[in-house]
């Protein structure tokens, strides 16, 4: 089971304003990139992406921000940075990745520095919304690209955030979670913990009876609204059950679906569990987001985005309708990475 964490402790955004926090981000990228055992090399190349990231939001970019994380599959285990900002945004980034390419007349080899070192990167951008870029380093071999990710960040001026995402496959199922721990802050967050460690624990069993075990095991908690949902390829379904205000849209083509989520708080009282089915292709895109995300969020804003990988959708998504006085939680998942 491989399964990418949403909860590492040491996740961390950071604003870009100014050229001070350049070095800031670097520092702790390396210090992340050390206390996992990427290796001296690694580390060294980890510093290198970063900076160019960074100083290319401060250059650059509008709300610049940057994520550092870790990224884990099985035993492996690997740094992430996910850079966002809101504009100017570049016409042609493929161009932008080739050597002495630039906009500002300096020498332009940061974004074919980023490609070379990194194991896995790709952006998308849009002039005048924006650019999403991001790079993972891996200790050993790259893993497959993920068939569903997501990206969390708490409340400004809190460093947990109670939303989380898990993602896992048991017994052939393609599961996925969103959960949004009631109010935000350390109590929160432990609620979150809670539900991701009860889903990635449990046995091969559906979303209805998933969501009734956590719904169990979140008794001792301050509780949490959640969705879970399951993508079966073969009977071309998507199946979701849900308790409280965790949202689950299922974008096929031009159509847009919200899926049911029952009322309740999971872990307190007696809510009405029940499981939904929708029809899900190999072209449908599932997107879940706590009500850290407002549900005025499109795609059609950003042609070709709902074809990329499920990171970059959930950042553009994060970036678009995310606020800020709230924790906030995305995931996009398909059939195919």
């Amino acid at each position: 089971m491989g399964a990418l964490s949403s909860l590492t402790p040491t996740a961390s955004w950071f604003r870009l304003d100014d050229e001070s926090a350049v070095g800031t981000v670097r520092r702790f990228a390396v210090e992340l990139a050390n206390a996992v055992d990427l290796g001296e090399r690694k580390a060294a190349d980890i510093a290198i992406i970063v900076t160019e990231l960074a100083t290319n939001l401060v250059k650059h970019a509008e709300d610049g921000t940057l994520l550092v994380r870790l990224v884990r599959h099985d035993d492996n285990v690997g740094v992430e940075i996910v850079s966002i900002d809101s504009a100017p945004g570049m016409a042609d980034l493929d161009a932008m990745r080739e050597d002495g390419r630039s906009t500002t007349g300096t020498l332009g080899i940061g974004l074919g520095a980023v490609s070379r070192l990194a194991h896995r990167s790709e952006g998308f951008s849009v002039p005048g919304r924006g650019s999403i870029l991001t790079a993972q380093l891996w200790r050993e071999a790259q893993p497959p690209p993920p068939w569903a990710d997501g990206l969390t960040r708490p409340l400004t001026g809190e460093t947990v955030s109670g939303d989380c995402y898990a993602v896992r496959t048991a017994g052939g199922r393609r599961q996925v979670m969103v959960c949004d721990g009631l109010g935000h802050g350390p109590l929160a967050a432990a609620a979150a913990q809670t539900a991701f460690g009860i889903f990635h624990t449990a046995p091969d069993e559906p979303p209805m009876m998933l969501v009734e075990r956590l719904h169990r095991g979140m008794s001792h908690t301050r509780g949490a609204a959640l969705t879970v949902a399951e993508i079966d390829p073969d009977a071309g379904v998507v199946r979701t059950c849900g308790m409280g205000n965790v949202a689950a849209t299922v974008i096929t083509g031009d159509e847009r679906r919200s899926t049911v989520s029952m009322p309740g708080i999971a872990g307190h009282g007696r809510g009405v569990i029940k499981e939904f089915e929708y029809p899900f292709g190999a072209e449908s895109l599932l997107v879940m987001h706590s009500d850290g995300v407002s549900d005025k969020w499109s795609l059609n804003h950003s042609p070709g985005l709902s074809t990329r990988s499920p990171l970059l959708i959930a950042a553009a998504v994060l970036r678009d309708a995310g606020v800020r006085r709230d924790d906030a939680c995305v995931l996009a998942a398909r059939i195919r990475p």
